[in-house]
């Protein structure tokens, strides 16, 4: 077998785009030194990101940095999908980042040149074909948000939140790399399919204890990064003291990375025989225990946050039916893999509008405040307020956020195709959970005035519109993202 690894630049060409992007921001930032430029810079890069892993998806499949059958970099449709949310969500936080940076306390170029960073490990995280390749993609993706989250000058809640969110992925980093080195002592491959490969091939390893230890922490690392139960306690106060369109960013395309990393060990490498059970019970536990606590919050990104550690749930909920010999089919596993990537891309669209119009109802350099500061936001500005109210009754998985009903639909029928109706059922009653807190602030909205009224900026409402609309969109025709999810 030839070591020498053949290299396709056409399928790298996301990557070379997300971080020529970067340098490209640091060199306009250090020769120009305007921040109108630098912000345009990194928007037309995230564009560009965008455009180019569509086109190079469209083509078909690709695979480089291949030795015999093992490949490194695999771009498929799924991965082309994960590269053009990740490239539209930073695109996105730039436009919410309009008031924050005109505040003067973060440093425009360090800002762009971060989340920049960040698009490029999200690019690569799709496309990851071996352990490290993954673990590196996806601390590409994190190490340049704990900067962001304390990157704003004389911030005290800033700092913690980011020594907060340090050292618990600093931990999850390393259990995670632990579980791979186990693999590779137990196996002699750290390449995905390979990986699959080996343990379909040797039953008897499944029964080897240092296999079910490098399972339980490559599973439980990767846990930590979409915050799912009990490995959640960060998120909360991370999102809270962050800016809001960093938190925006954490809440959306950080969520994102994660699910694709666990979902890329779960299909492709681990035994479904031994997570199966590990991920029905950490989607029960983080469903409930996020909708629970959400109830008794009155600070609104903190109300958010645990809102998005219970939609976590939710999306770990199919791979749950993985528990059951009947999930275990071809048939259930694909329609299991394929509803946590398309219920992971409506709600990044509709927690995105929900960000987006927080922002706009906020002072350009605050934080989000508690509800009753949003009393009457509707009735001051109709088309923000109305535009958060249909993010919060998507999320709630009601019409007419159609988005968010269609996602919900998607999980109960993956659960019911694999005769996991248990798990459906739970999914059902937290759904009605959290019907009291997404309508209780979507009523505060409508209610008698009472905050500060302030004027939203224009791109941060351009952004909320967009973000509004492809959720509109998507709503209408979800096949469309599960037929490129299942890809």
């Amino acid at each position: 077998m030839s070591l020498v690894q053949s290299v396709d630049n056409v399928a790298l060409l996301p990557a070379y785009l997300a971080a020529g992007t970067a340098v490209l921001v640091l060199l306009v930032d250090l020769l120009a030194a305007r921040a109108v430029a630098t912000v345009a810079v990194a928007a037309l890069g995230a564009a560009g990101t965008a455009a180019g892993a569509a086109l190079v998806g469209a083509a078909g499949e690709r695979r480089t940095f291949c030795v015999g059958a093992d490949c490194s970099w695999l771009w498929t449709g799924r991965a082309a999908l994960v590269a053009v949310v990740i490239a539209l969500l930073t695109l996105g936080v730039l436009a919410l980042s309009g008031p924050l940076l005109r505040a003067g306390r973060v440093p425009v170029g360090e800002y762009c040149f971060l989340l920049a960073c960040a698009m490029t490990g999200g690019v690569v995280l799709g496309a990851a074909g071996d352990l490290i390749t993954l673990v590196v993609a996806l601390e590409t993706l994190t190490l340049p948000l704990y900067v962001l989250v304390g990157l704003r000058r004389g911030s005290l809640a800033g700092a913690e939140a980011a020594v907060t969110f340090f050292v618990v992925s600093v931990v999850a980093t390393t259990v995670t790399l632990l579980g791979a080195a186990l693999l590779y002592a137990v196996t002699g491959s750290v390449h995905l399919d390979r990986l699959g490969a080996t343990f379909a091939a040797e039953e008897g390893l499944l029964d080897v204890p240092l296999t079910t230890v490098a399972v339980a922490l490559v599973v439980a690392g990767l846990a930590f990064k979409v915050a799912a139960v009990p490995f959640h306690a960060w998120a909360p106060a991370t999102y809270d003291g962050a800016p809001l369109p960093v938190a925006a960013y954490l809440s959306t395309a950080s969520k994102l990375g994660g699910v694709v990393a666990l979902l890329a060990v779960v299909q492709r490498a681990l035994p479904a025989t031994v997570t199966g059970p590990v991920l029905a019970l950490l989607a029960v536990l983080t469903m409930t225990v996020g909708n629970l606590v959400a109830l008794r919050q009155r600070r609104t990104v903190r109300l958010l946050a645990w809102s998005s550690v219970a939609q976590a749930g939710y999306i770990l909920a199919p791979l749950g039916a993985l528990a059951l010999a009947a999930g275990r089919t071809a048939d259930a596993r694909a329609g299991a893999y394929a509803a946590a990537v398309a219920y992971t891309v409506f709600f990044v669209l509709l927690e995105l509008a929900a960000f987006a119009a927080v922002v706009a109802l906020r002072p350009g350099d605050g934080d989000g405040g508690t509800l009753a500061d949003l009393r009457g936001a509707a009735r001051r500005h109709p088309w923000v307020g109305g535009a958060f109210a249909l993010a919060l009754i998507g999320l709630a998985g009601l019409p007419p956020g159609l988005a968010g009903l269609f996602a919900k639909v998607t999980v109960v029928r993956a659960l019911l195709a694999g005769h996991a109706g248990w798990l459906a059922l739970v999914v059902a009653l937290n759904a009605v959970v959290g019907l009291a807190y997404y309508l209780r602030l979507a009523a505060t909205l409508y209610a008698a005035p009472g905050g500060v009224a302030v004027r939203p900026g224009r791109l941060v409402v351009v952004a909320l519109g967009v973000a509004t609309a492809l959720a509109v969109v998507l709503g209408f025709a979800p096949q469309l993202v599960l037929d490129v999810a299942a890809r």
